[in-house]
């Protein structure tokens, strides 16, 4: 494992539940601004394997990327997450910001 895939790995198992990230925060977090494409690989690939919240990480328009995401809405609305007309989390109330500081 990379150690930019190890730090995307660590960071996502940090979101509590009822709380969501974005996945261009959480690949800042990891120190590759540009990589949100790179933690959307990570969660479809090793989810599972490592027991990943991947149901917590959403779009940065606040909305679920996936194209069928009632379970990933399902999940998070069983967690306290409510999302508001449109499908849009407020991320004011629900975005996770973990005292980790950015890689350089």
């Amino acid at each position: 494992m990379t150690p930019f895939t190890q730090r995307v790995v660590d960071i996502l198992k940090s979101i509590p539940p009822g709380n969501v990230m974005t996945y261009g925060q959480v690949a800042r977090l990891a120190g590759s601004p540009r990589a949100a494409r790179q933690v959307v690989r990570v969660l479809h690939s090793m989810s599972r394997k490592y027991g990943l919240p991947w149901h917590r990480v959403i779009n940065s328009k606040a909305k679920i990327g996936l194209d069928d995401g009632e379970e990933q809405r399902h999940l998070l609305e069983l967690e306290g997450v409510e999302f508001s007309l449109g499908s849009v989390v407020d991320l004011d109330i629900y975005q996770f910001h973990p005292d980790i500081p950015p890689e350089q």
